[in-house]
């Protein structure tokens, strides 16, 4: 059973982990409403904005703000959107050499409106995302000094799936979040070191009821029994359930003001992985993911509102976690 620490996390080590992350960047269109339409209806929007995001670009920007070295691999189209994605990939010190340009298909794009409460709803055309092709040369080489690789939903299943078993095959850790949710091949899960689902997409791949910290431990479970050494599942505001041999345990959220939950997940996800590329405990890993998140939704926008390792340190901890 694991029990909280009475010391803080590590500091910065001396060398960042290096980390691949393959996935998806959009150019999110933000709407902001009052409240989302229902159907048939049309609102009237406070503001507009287009602002860097995509689930891939997302979690390579979340990575690299928390000291981490970053290598993204993906697809944009050749087009001032994607010159603009590129440029702040940059602005974080990312690498985006593995960024592949499509000369037909557009850059992604995300339709997103965001409700005076902070919830959000999102559409995305993939464009160039769905036409991702792995270079598989590439990914090993990257692999060669990369101890993690990260990987979303937003580019083709097969593109994933060979990315898992390249990154299986080096013994590096895969950090997966199946996200937006849809049937997984069999042999994919098997492939995954950690698994991190919200409450729907674990519902969906677990086939149980995710409503409680409870529920969420018993899906957790379940989802190991697949091949997940590690699952996270996350649960907004109230927290996250970790799950791992030792057992499942529930770390209860911070509570803040939420403006905006566009990255929150993603900054979740970032947040973590460096934490265990830098040697942390699970458990430790989660409480980063649950500070930086919580500074995610206090500022508007996906990437402009992924905090540093420099602010989520001088957070408040969210309360000690308990077993379950």
């Amino acid at each position: 059973m694991t029990t909280p620490p009475s010391t803080p996390a590590p500091s910065s080590p001396s060398s960042p982990p290096c980390i691949a992350v393959l996935g998806s960047l959009n150019m999110d269109l933000v709407l902001q409403v009052q409240r989302a339409p229902g159907a048939g209806e049309t609102v009237l929007a406070q503001g507009l904005h287009y602002v860097p995001g995509g689930k891939g670009g997302n979690q390579a920007v979340a990575c690299a703000r928390q000291g981490a070295q970053v290598h993204l691999l993906g697809r944009v189209g050749n087009d001032a959107n994607g010159a603009t994605l590129r440029a702040e990939l940059e602005r974080d010190g990312i690498d985006h050499s593995a960024v592949l340009t499509d000369a037909e298909a557009p850059t992604g794009l995300a339709a997103i409106t965001v409700e005076a409460s902070g919830q959000n709803r999102i559409v995305v055309v993939p464009g160039a995302n769905a036409r991702f092709t792995l270079d598989a040369p590439a990914l090993q080489s990257l692999l060669t000094r990369a101890s993690a690789l990260v990987m979303q939903l937003e580019s083709p299943m097969p593109e994933v799936l060979a990315a898992a078993q390249c990154a299986h095959k080096a013994g590096r850790r895969v950090v997966f979040n199946p996200s937006p949710i849809q049937p997984l091949p069999e042999a994919l899960l098997p492939l995954v070191d950690v698994l991190v689902v919200n409450e729907v997409e674990a519902a969906a791949l677990a086939g149980t009821a995710v409503a409680t910290p409870a529920q969420a431990a018993q899906a957790a479970q379940a989802l190991r029994a697949k091949g997940p050494q590690q699952v996270v599942v996350t649960l907004g505001a109230a927290g996250a359930v970790a799950a791992d041999a030792q057992g499942s345990r529930y770390h209860p959220g911070r509570k803040v003001q939420a403006v905006d939950t566009t990255a929150a997940g993603d900054t979740f996800l970032g947040a973590l992985t460096v934490a265990l590329a830098e040697g942390q405990s699970l458990d430790l890993a989660v409480r980063e993911g649950i500070r930086a998140s919580a500074l995610c939704v206090t500022q508007a926008g996906a990437q402009p509102s992924i905090p540093t390792r420099a602010a989520v340190a001088q957070s408040p901890l969210p309360p000690d976690w308990s077993p379950l």
